[in-house]
C-alpha cells in the first residue's frame, strides 16, 4: 500500500484523539434508500413539462431519458471504483483530495457542503408550501412565514433525530424510501390501468402538440433536455458519502451505486411513461405540474392531495439524506484538517454532532435569508465537481497503480473518457448559455455591470478566486486546534 493511500485516505489516521468514530453499521440497501431519497424529489414534478416543451415527441421525450441513465451508468462505473478504494465517507472531495491535492479536495469539499445545505433548505421550503396547500384562505404574508417557520422546524427535527445515531438516520432513510418507492409503483399502476380509456378522450379533445423543431434548433431543444434529465437523475452516488460506515465497502459500494442507478432510472421511466399514457403531449408541454395532472386525470379530485402528500413524503427523505451528506462532508475535511478540527467530534450513536450542527445552521440560514443565487452559482460546481472526480480516476489510474481496487471500472479508460467529456461539454454549454444571457452591452456602463453582476458563471468564478485565500485561512486555523 502506497504511502499516500495512508496519509490521504485513512480518517482513522487523521481523526483527532478521543474524539469518537463513527460505525460500521451501514449496508447496501441503505445506500440504495440514501440515493433514492436524495435524487427521487421535487425535480420529477417539473421536469417532464420542461423536456416536453423542448420536445413534443414522445419517443425523444423518452428517448433523452433513457440517454440520461447511460450518462448516469457510464459514470457509476468509474465511481464505483473510487468508492470502493477510497472507503472514506464524505463524498466526492476524498476523490479530489487524493489525486489533485488538498486545494482540490477543498473546493470539491467546499462547495459540495454548501450546495448541499442550500439544497436542504429549499427542499423544506418546498414542503413547507405544499403543506400549506391543505391549508386555503391564508394571507400572503400569514403563508410566507408559516412556510419559513415549517421549513426551519423540519430541519431541527432531522437535526435531533440524526443526533440520536447513525441507526435512526439510516432507518428513517429506509422506511421514507420504501413509502416512496411503493407510492409511486402504485401511482404507475393507477395510470396504466385507469388511464386508457381517459386518454383517449383527453386526445380527442386536446389541441395539436407545438410542431417539432427542426435541424440545429432541434439538436439544441434535445441537449438542454438532456441537461434537465442529467440534472435531475444527480445524487445516484448517495453511498460514497457513507463509504467508511459501510460494513463491506469493497463489495456493497458498487453493488449500491449501481442499484442505485437502475433504481431510479426504472422509476423515472415508469413515470413518465404512465404520465405519456394517460395526458396527451400538449398537455404535458409546459406543465410544471406534470405529474399531478396525470394524478389528477385518473384520481379525480383525490389526485392533487395524494400527490402531494407522496411529494412531501419524497421531500423528507430527500432532507434526510442531504443533512447526513452534508454532515459527512464537512466531518471528512475537518479530519483533514481543511476546517476547524472540533467539527471532527462524533458521539456515541457516530454522528459527527458539531459538522451537523453548523450544517443545520447553514440550512436555516439560507431558508431565512435570500439564497436562490447563491444556490444557483453553486449548483454549476456539481458538474464540476463530477469532472474533477473522474479526472480523478485516470490520475490515480496512472500515479497509484498498485492501489487496492475491489472494484475496477468496466470499459476504462473509454467509459470513464465518455462521462468525463459528456461532464465538461454540460459545463462548457452552463457557461455559454449564462454569458449569451448576460451579455455586457460596452456602450452602457450600467448596463455592462448588472449584466455582469447577475451572472452566475462569472460569479462562479469569483467564488473559487475567493476559494483559496479561503483555503489558507482555514488550514492555518486549524492547524493545531484540538
Amino acid at each position: 500500500m502506497s504511502t499516500s493511500f495512508d496519509a490521504s485516505s485513512s480518517a482513522v489516521a487523521s481523526r483527532p484523539p478521543g474524539r469518537g468514530q463513527l460505525l460500521q453499521v451501514l449496508g447496501m440497501w441503505f445506500g440504495i434508500a440514501a440515493a433514492i431519497g436524495n435524487t427521487i424529489a421535487a425535480g420529477i414534478v417539473r421536469t417532464p413539462g420542461d423536456i416536453a416543451r423542448l420536445l413534443p415527441n414522445p419517443w425523444l421525450f423518452l428517448l433523452v431519458w433513457i440517454l440520461g441513465g447511460l450518462y448516469a451508468l457510464l459514470g457509476a462505473s468509474s465511481l464505483a471504483e473510487l468508492g470502493a478504494a477510497i472507503p472514506r465517507s464524505g463524498g466526492q472531495y476524498n476523490f479530489s483530495r487524493r489525486a489533485l491535492g488538498e486545494y482540490g479536495g477543498f473546493v470539491v469539499g467546499w462547495s459540495d457542503w454548501l450546495s448541499t445545505c442550500g439544497t436542504n433548505a429549499a427542499v423544506a421550503i418546498v414542503i413547507g408550501e405544499y403543506s400549506l396547500a391543505f391549508v386555503p384562505g391564508l394571507q400572503a404574508g400569514s403563508r410566507h412565514l408559516l412556510v419559513k417557520a415549517i421549513a426551519v422546524s423540519i430541519l431541527l427535527f432531522f437535526a435531533v433525530l440524526q443526533w440520536r445515531g447513525v441507526k435512526w438516520g439510516s432507518g428513517v432513510q429506509l422506511a421514507t424510501a420504501a413509502l416512496k418507492t411503493g407510492a409511486f409503483v402504485i401511482l404507475v399502476a393507477a395510470c396504466f390501468v385507469l388511464g386508457g380509456h381517459l386518454r383517449e378522450a383527453a386526445a380527442a379533445a386536446a389541441v395539436p402538440p407545438p410542431p417539432l423543431p427542426a435541424g440545429w434548433l432541434l439538436v439544441i431543444g434535445f441537449m438542454l433536455a438532456l441537461q434537465n434529465v442529467i440534472y435531475t437523475v444527480d445524487g445516484w452516488d448517495g453511498i460514497i458519502y457513507f463509504s467508511e460506515e459501510i460494513k463491506r465497502p469493497g463489495r456493497d459500494v458498487p453493488r449500491a451505486i449501481f442499484g442505485s442507478v437502475f433504481s431510479i432510472m426504472g422509476i423515472y421511466l415508469l413515470l413518465n411513461a404512465a404520465v405519456l399514457y394517460v395526458l396527451p403531449m400538449s398537455e404535458i408541454s409546459g406543465n410544471d405540474f406534470a405529474l399531478g395532472a396525470a394524478a389528477n386525470r385518473v384520481l379525480g379530485h383525490y389526485g392533487d392531495p395524494i400527490i402531494r402528500i407522496i411529494m412531501i413524503v419524497s421531500l423528507l427523505s430527500c432532507i434526510n439524506a442531504c443533512q447526513m451528506f452534508s454532515t459527512r462532508t464537512l466531518y471528512a475535511m475537518s479530519c483533514d484538517r481543511l476546517f476547524f478540527r472540533q467539527a471532527a467530534r462524533v458521539n456515541k450513536g457516530g454522528t459527527p454532532v458539531v459538522a451537523l450542527f453548523l450544517s443545520t445552521l447553514v440550512g436555516i440560514t439560507f431558508i431565512l435569508g435570500s439564497f436562490e443565487r447563491v444556490i444557483a452559482m453553486l449548483s454549476i460546481f456539481f458538474v464540476a465537481n463530477y469532472t474533477l472526480s473522474y479526472t480523478s480516476l485516470f490520475v490515480l489510474r496512472k500515479r497509484e497503480p498498485d492501489m487496492p481496487r475491489p472494484y475496477r471500472a468496466w470499459g476504462y479508460p473509454w467509459s470513464t473518457a465518455i462521462a468525463l467529456a459528456a461532464s465538461a461539454t454540460f459545463l462548457v454549454a452552463a457557461f455559454g448559455a449564462e454569458w449569451q444571457n448576460n451579455l455586457p452591452r460596452i456602450n452602457d456602463l450600467r448596463s455592462w455591470w448588472v449584466s455582469l453582476s447577475t451572472n452566475n458563471s462569472l460569479l462562479t468564478v469569483l467564488l473559487l478566486a475567493l476559494s483559496y485565500p479561503l483555503f489558507r485561512i482555514l488550514k492555518w486555523a486549524s492547524r493545531d486546534l484540538t
